[in-house]
């Protein structure tokens, strides 16, 4: 019988800092530890430095699960240095080309499997139906409920196939919010009819793919639960098993998130998740091995207190065996680039007659991504950066280069010959002629650079 101690390590996903693998984190893989998720950190060494790495995790326990953010387009841990080969969800759906979308999990697939990764967070389900929505915006395939599942359960179609299990989050949907659950708790007041026939739509057809696993969110449902985060409630998680008959695997998102620990620390939320009925925690960016310590020994005493039982440990750890045992073989499949910037150029659009661009700058607007994209490259390389509220530069046509400019009410447009949105399209009264690109990535930033070099730009 697998100890106690042992099942209290196999439940967690935690991540160290850098491109080797920590002694102590060996030790605890050893002992039986669930695996690791891959940050930017992890992954700056490049595909073959991720491929040792991962080597080196499976060496000290053949079991792990390794897992990274890899959705295409703005989030992208292998891509982190020059921006993802792939258009993300928001760009895809737009371009509204299922066997692209299929195609680009694939692909994505089959680069993770190469690295030896064999979960990747992906892709997101959520319908940003919330044009403010700080943290979802161009990570989702869209704004309604039946386009967002059909792109789902094809990138998660193509993903499986390269044989890497997918995950689709954030259940029950995080599409309807104003505030970032890293950094609070956000509330979505919708009920239960417009939850199921709005949020929880693209993972029905997520679990009608057979979708490896399903991502909990750090938000409150009030129409069912008024008090904990759907991460920490029995009742949501309840939604996914009984409602929707999801047999897979339950991941929670970071428990560093503010959402899920802030007042109660990451093991007493590591406890509670459990206890809802979450398979496989997240711990969190860059984690010591000693905090995983600290959780084990959480859940070990949760146990010996009857807070939560062993039964419970012991499901949890037998969906996630069943997940890696599940695993397709891993497929060889390359990126079509061409195929790519084709759905770029019919997911980009133009609001207005772009205008001579004969001499323009490129100007950029200094603003920061959220928690979950990070800082990755995006937009075309400036000439100029300035700070929101900076006046645009005089003397030449300025392209300017924004994100999200919908919810940055402090950035000037006035002075620019053309804005070129790289963050979601939100509303825009500007006079000024608009390229919207749903999101940055290379083929992407190929098919602005088409357009502005039809205007006259030249580089």
């Amino acid at each position: 019988m697998t100890s106690l101690e042992a099942l209290a390590l196999r439940v967690q996903l935690p991540a160290f800092a850098g491109t080797t693998l920590p002694a102590d984190y060996a030790e605890l893989l050893a002992e039986g530890l669930g695996g690791v998720c891959y940050f930017g950190s992890n992954t700056a060494g490049g595909p073959g430095a991720v491929a040792e790495l991962s080597a080196a995790i499976r060496a000290a326990n053949p079991r792990a699960v390794i897992a990274v953010d890899e959705e295409g387009g703005d989030v992208t841990r292998l891509h982190a240095l020059d921006g993802s080969p792939v258009l993300g969800p928001a760009a895809l759906g737009a371009a509204d080309d299922l066997s692209l979308t299929r195609d680009t999990g694939r692909a994505i697939g089959s680069e993770l499997a190469a690295a030896g990764i064999n979960l990747d967070f992906g892709p997101v389900a959520d319908v940003n139906s919330n044009p403010d929505n700080p943290v979802i915006g161009t990570r989702s395939f869209g704004t309604a409920p039946a386009p967002v599942a059909a792109h789902v359960a094809a990138w998660v179609t193509g993903l499986q196939e390269a044989g890497v299990a997918a995950c689709a989050k954030h259940f029950p949907g995080h599409g309807d919010t104003a505030q970032d659950s890293h950094l609070e708790l956000p509330t979505v007041d919708a009920d239960l009819a417009t939850l199921t026939d709005r949020e929880l739509v693209p993972f029905v057809a997520a679990v009608d793919v057979a979708i490896a696993s399903i991502m909990t969110s750090h938000i409150v449902v009030p129409a069912v639960d008024a008090e904990l985060p759907g991460t920490l409630s029995a009742p949501v998680l309840g939604l996914l098993r009984d409602r929707l008959g999801y047999d897979g695997v339950i991941v929670s998102d970071a428990l560093d998130m503010a959402g899920a620990s802030a007042g109660r620390g990451i093991p007493e939320a590591a406890v509670l998740s459990l206890a809802a009925g979450a398979d496989l925690l997240c711990i969190g960016s860059e984690k010591s091995a000693a905090l995983v310590r600290e959780t084990q020994d959480a859940i070990v005493t949760a146990v010996h207190a009857g807070r939560l039982s062993r039964e419970r440990l012991e499901d949890a750890a037998a969906r996630i065996d069943r997940m890696l045992d599940d695993l397709a073989g891993a497929t060889a499949y390359d990126v079509d680039a061409e195929a790519q910037l084709g759905g770029a150029r019919r997911s980009v659009t133009v609001d207005g007659e772009l205008p001579d661009l004969h001499g323009a700058l490129v100007v950029s607007v200094a603003t920061a991504a959220n928690i979950a994209i990070g800082e990755v490259p995006w937009g075309l390389t400036p000439d100029v950066v300035i700070a929101p509220g900076e006046p645009v530069p005089a003397g030449r046509p300025v392209v300017l280069q924004v994100r999200d400019l919908h919810r940055r009410p402090e950035v000037a447009v006035d002075g620019a010959a053309v804005v070129v949105e790289w963050g979601w399209p939100g509303p825009y009264a500007g006079t000024v002629p608009r390229i919207c690109t749903r999101g940055y990535s290379r083929p992407g930033a190929a098919a602005v650079t088409e357009l502005l070099r039809k205007a006259g730009w030249e580089r």
